[in-house]
């Protein structure tokens, strides 16, 4: 099976920061991909370069069999981006947003009026669907951004902490979606700080730290028979120092009276 996506020697730096260090990945249809890593390890900049926010790095991204910086409106049409956060124009209904989005992707009028329709009911919006925007909370709002991200039925999913401010049916619901996903042979690239989310959904994990990969498989091979959480093994391979001993010394800098 060829992969999806291919990525050779892709770095990216700010000034003197190296921000991504040789970076190197092959994706193939049908996975789930748990992109983790600490806080500025370089996750956000890896997504804006597959989404072609970030074109000025060097290296080689390919998807879909071809070169990302030479195809990059064609590439976009058939990729859904899923961020934590994103300007919605709140101004707007859902109806309204959505209508905007789906010309943007050249879908037609009844299919986006359907599509929509029926995943905002999924996601218990429907009676929304004519409510501006600025008096939704950020968990509605979120419903919104998926519901735009997959409205193009894309072949590449790439979500960005998708969960943020979900309730629990909405999270479980986004959990069977990506299983569903995946069973139509779409590619997840699913990056988030909940481990224990990560681990349940995904195929195959990345971790990046400082830029570079440090770890890439299944959750079972990164236990290597041990019977360490995901969390256990993101600790052990990014952390400093030990987490337990650091928040005692916290708990104890907050009683301190000088």
């Amino acid at each position: 099976m060829e992969p999806i996506i291919t990525i050779r020697r892709l770095n990216k730096s700010y000034g003197e920061k190296i921000v991504l260090n040789d970076i190197s990945l092959d994706i193939y249809p049908g996975q789930i991909i748990g992109y983790i890593g600490p806080n500025g390890a370089g996750k956000s900049t890896t997504v804006k370069i597959l989404t072609g926010i970030i074109q000025d790095y060097s290296g080689e991204v390919m998807v879909f069999g071809k070169l990302l910086r030479d195809n990059i409106m064609e590439i976009k049409s058939k990729i859904g981006y899923i961020p934590e956060l994103a300007e919605l124009y709140d101004l707007l209904t859902p109806r309204e947003y959505l209508s905007f989005v789906g010309k943007l992707y050249h879908l037609p009028d009844g299919v986006i009026e359907e599509r929509s329709r029926k995943m905002l009911d999924s996601f218990g919006l429907l009676a929304n669907i004519d409510q501006r925007m600025d008096s939704f909370s950020k968990g509605m709002r979120q419903k919104v951004l998926i519901t735009s991200g997959l409205l193009h039925n894309p072949s590449i999913v790439i979500m960005d902490e998708p969960l943020s401010g979900l309730d629990a049916n909405a999270v479980i619901l986004v959990k069977e979606l990506l299983q569903a996903m995946k069973q139509e042979g779409k590619t997840i690239f699913y990056c988030s700080h909940m481990m224990d989310v990560v681990e349940k959904v995904s195929d195959r994990i990345v971790l990046i730290n400082n830029g570079s990969i440090i770890a890439d498989g299944t959750i079972e091979a990164l236990k290597q028979n041990s019977a360490d959480s995901l969390e256990q093994i993101f600790s052990r391979l990014t952390s400093s120092g030990n987490q337990v001993q650091k928040a005692d010394d916290m708990a104890a800098a907050m009683n301190d009276r000088g």
